[in-house]
């Protein structure tokens, strides 16, 4: 692993962080980005201290639209061999949709659609050009469940995710790339206060809430296996399972039990 990096968004906190760790300790070399400078270089620090590897950072708000290319070209200038491309940047929009300005709409769907789009078609032909690659695209179980009454468009931007994902793989598994869409649930991080729904987060059973560190390392075996689409956990994977095969007004009665908050505001 010693020319070989993994570039991971949105990694000065929770599953971005904690897969930054996983990455490191398997030999990994590093690159973080993420808006907060301090917070990058002060984790760098750390994980390089904890790891005989190397660890740069560059520090970009993907909701700007160079942003992605301006991360691209940062790698190239400094010739680092990116093998692992980690699309985890994500947050919530706190208020309702139609107080939601266009503007702000539109820089969250860059943030979690159009900043993972270009930057795996930025790194894909270095990958194709080194003979494979992995990519990991965090998508969220939202993306499999039915719609909810908080934040209408995350769902459907992950399923789109799920989809681009799956496209990756279609065109270049038989290149040496895969791409890994992992569908996390409910984990504990710092994304629901800042997404202005910790009191809905906090009414949701125990038994349905994971560390972003089981999460993580969850999601690294998957990728490095392959696997098309994840979702960490036996609690969800069944979860997923019921909600697939249950009639739908059973389904909405059993998720306002679950997820209270985020089916029940109607």
């Amino acid at each position: 692993m010693k020319d070989s990096y993994a570039l991971i968004t949105g990694a000065s906190s929770g599953i971005g962080l904690e897969i930054a760790k996983n990455l490191a300790k398997r030999g990994y070399n590093l690159i973080l980005t993420a808006r907060r400078t301090e917070l990058l270089e002060s984790l760098s620090k750390e994980i390089t201290n904890e790891n005989n590897i190397n660890v740069d950072i560059i520090s970009k708000d993907l909701s700007q639209y160079e942003a992605p290319k301006e991360i691209f070209e940062f790698c190239e200038s400094k010739n680092y061999r990116v093998d692992i491309l980690v699309n985890n940047a994500g947050y919530g929009i706190k208020t309702s949709f139609h107080e939601t300005s266009i503007e702000d709409e539109e820089a969250f769907i860059r943030v979690l659609g159009t900043s993972v789009i270009m930057l795996t078609k930025l790194f894909i032909p270095k990958m194709l050009e080194n003979g494979g690659g992995k990519i990991m695209i965090v998508s969220s179980v939202a993306s499999l469940t039915p719609p909810s009454a908080i934040q209408p468009l995350y769902g459907p931007i992950k399923t789109f995710m799920n989809r681009f994902s799956d496209g990756i793989n279609i065109n270049y598994k038989n290149k040496g790339i895969t791409s890994t869409a992992v569908c996390p649930g409910f984990t504990t991080t710092g994304f629901h206060t800042a997404s202005g729904v910790q009191k809905e987060m906090d009414r949701v059973p125990k038994f349905m809430v994971f560390p972003a560190s089981r999460i993580a390392n969850e999601g690294v075996e998957a990728m490095f296996a392959g696997k098309r689409i994840f979702i960490p956990t036996k609690t969800y994977r069944t979860l997923v399972f019921l909600t697939s095969n249950l009639p739908q007004s059973l389904l909405r009665f059993i998720s306002k039990l679950l997820a209270p908050g985020r089916y029940d505001r109607n």
